[in-house]
């Protein structure tokens, strides 16, 4: 299991590593949001974006409270 994780995250970091290298800084979170998941895809991962995340707020659920990027 533990292995599992290190290789997954290696996956990860060297993704971000590659994206950093190839688009360098100052760009918008949304240019490096898809690049990085173009990259895990081409890896192989399974990969969801912007996923909404419901709220309770008093008595109400709201649907989408916040957001995960990646």
């Amino acid at each position: 299991m533990i292995s599992e994780i290190n290789n997954i995250s290696y996956d990860i970091r060297g993704a971000a590593f590659k994206v950093h290298t190839n688009l360098g800084p100052g760009l918008l979170e949304s240019v490096y949001e898809t690049a990085l998941s173009f990259e895990l895809r081409e890896k192989g991962y399974d990969v969801k974006t912007q996923i909404g995340i419901p709220m309770n707020y008093r008595e109400i659920k709201f649907e989408t409270g916040f957001r995960l990027d990646i």
